[in-house]
C-alpha cells in the first residue's frame, strides 16, 4: 500500500546529522516556513532542511524576527512542519528562550517532535535576526553553561547540539573565534558562526576551527554576506549552509504577484502555477484515496 506523504518517518528513520555531514559535501538548509514548504524542500532533492524563527515569525504571525515568539508558540508550528517531511531537520531554539532550565525544556521538547538537531545562540535578550541591526552577546560563561546544559538535556545522543555566536556582529571576528574555541571545548557538536560579511572571513574561521563541524548563513535579499557558490564555502570549511529566505522572500513576491493580478481582473496565469492535479499529488492525495478505498465503508 502507497504511504501517504502527509506520514513522516519517525525519527530513527532519517538518517542522523553526523551522516549527514559525513557525506563530504555542502549540506544546504533552505528554511521551511510550514508544513507545505517542507514537503516541497524534500521533493526538489534536498537532504535536509531548517525551520528558523525569521521565516516562522514572519509566516505563521506576520511578526518580524525580534523576539516576539518563543518556545510555546514555535513548539506547535514545528510540530506541524516537521510531520510534513521525511527530511533531517535542524530547529532554531533562540537563545533557548531563557536561562540554562529553559534550555533543557527546549532541547527535550523539540527531541520529542522528532528534531534531528538544534541550534541556540549566544545572542543577549531581546534576540533578533543575526543579519540585522546591532547585536549585543551575553557572557562566554553563561553560554558554555547553556551549552553543557543542552548537551545534559538530549536523550539521543544522535541529536546535535549547534552553537550559534553572533559575536562577529557584536564585537568582530576575533571574538566570534573565540567564542566558537570556548563553545567547543565544551562539547558542542558543531559551531554556526553568524554575521560573517565575506570570503576573507569565512576561511579566517574556518582555518581557526579546522575539523569542527561548522555552519553560516547566506541570507539572500539583503543579508551581510554577498552571494558564493556552495561548492566554495564548503571549502572554507563550512559543511552546513543556511538559506533563511531564499524561498520566503520570493514566496512573499510571488503572492504579492497573484494578488495584483487578481484584483486587476486578470486570470492566473498558468507558468506561474501548479495545477489542480499537481498540487493534490504535492500534498498525497493518491495515499489518502488508497486507504479510503480499501478501509472505507
Amino acid at each position: 500500500m502507497t504511504q501517504p506523504e502527509g506520514l513522516a518517518l519517525s525519527p530513527a528513520s532519517r538518517p542522523t546529522w553526523r551522516a549527514l555531514l559525513d557525506e563530504g559535501h555542502p549540506l544546504l538548509l533552505p528554511a521551511a516556513h510550514d508544513a507545505l514548504t517542507a514537503r516541497l524542500i524534500a521533493r526538489a532533492g534536498f537532504r535536509a532542511y531548517q525551520v528558523g524563527g525569521f521565516a516562522l515569525a514572519g509566516v505563521r504571525w506576520a511578526y518580524p524576527d525580534i523576539d516576539l515568539i518563543h518556545f510555546y508558540e514555535e513548539n506547535e508550528a514545528i510540530r506541524q512542519v516537521i510531520a510534513a517531511s521525511q527530511l533531517p531537520v535542524i530547529v532554531d531554539g533562540g537563545d533557548g528562550f531563557g536561562d540554562a532550565k529553559n534550555v533543557t525544556r527546549t532541547v527535550r521538547g523539540y527531541e520529542e517532535l522528532g528534531v534531528s538537531g538544534i541550534f541556540i545562540e549566544d545572542q543577549a535578550a531581546p534576540v533578533s535576526c543575526g543579519q540585522m541591526g546591532s547585536k549585543r552577546v551575553v557572557p562566554t560563561k553563561e553560554m558554555v553553561g547553556k551549552v553543557r546544559a543542552a548537551l545534559a538535556a538530549r536523550k539521543n545522543a544522535d541529536t546535535f547540539i549547534l552553537a550559534r555566536t553572533d559575536a562577529r556582529s557584536a564585537a568582530g571576528v576575533a571574538e566570534a573565534i573565540r567564542r566558537a574555541q570556548e563553545y567547543r571545548d565544551a562539547g558542542a557538536d558543531g559551531i554556526y558562526v553568524e554575521g560573517l560579511r565575506s570570503a576573507a572571513e569565512l576561511k579566517r574561521v574556518g582555518k581557526a576551527l579546522k575539523g569542527t563541524p561548522l555552519a553560516t548563513t547566506l541570507m539572500e535579499g539583503g543579508g551581510q554576506l554577498p552571494w558564493l557558490p556552495p561548492e566554495e564555502i564548503h571549502g572554507y570549511g563550512f559543511p552546513m549552509i543556511l538559506f533563511p529566505t531564499t524561498v520566503l522572500f520570493q514566496v512573499a513576491k510571488a503572492t504579492e504577484r497573484a494578488l495584483a493580478a487578481l484584483r486587476a481582473g486578470k486570470p492566473m496565469a498558468a507558468a506561474n502555477a501548479v495545477t489542480l492535479d499537481a498540487f493534490e499529488e504535492i500534498v498525497g492525495m493518491p495515499g489518502w484515496q488508497q486507504i479510503e478505498e480499501e478501509f472505507g465503508v
